[in-house]
């Protein structure tokens, strides 16, 4: 798992397994997110290939890793401390 800075955007086929692999629904991950709705989440991993670059935010990404066990990708490790 990468920190922001060294971040690039999932597929959305990675975020289609991620939210999955939360357990929740898409409209539970939607109100974890702080989301409106479901839209985004739809169009996260809705695009017109599953390797297609999704759009989905970083710090949006980092909770969905968060909540499917994929431990905390925003927190620095030692050696990235300056």
């Amino acid at each position: 798992m990468k920190t922001a800075s060294e971040w690039e955007s999932p597929t959305c086929a990675e975020v289609r397994e991620v939210i999955r692999l939360t357990g929740l629904s898409g409209s539970a991950v939607a109100r974890e997110l702080g989301l409106k709705d479901s839209r985004n989440l739809r169009n996260w991993q809705m695009l017109k290939t599953p390797d297609a670059k999704s759009s989905i935010p970083y710090a949006a990404w980092a909770l969905l890793c968060f909540y499917a066990g994929l431990g905390m990708i925003f927190e620095k490790s030692s050696e990235n401390k300056a």
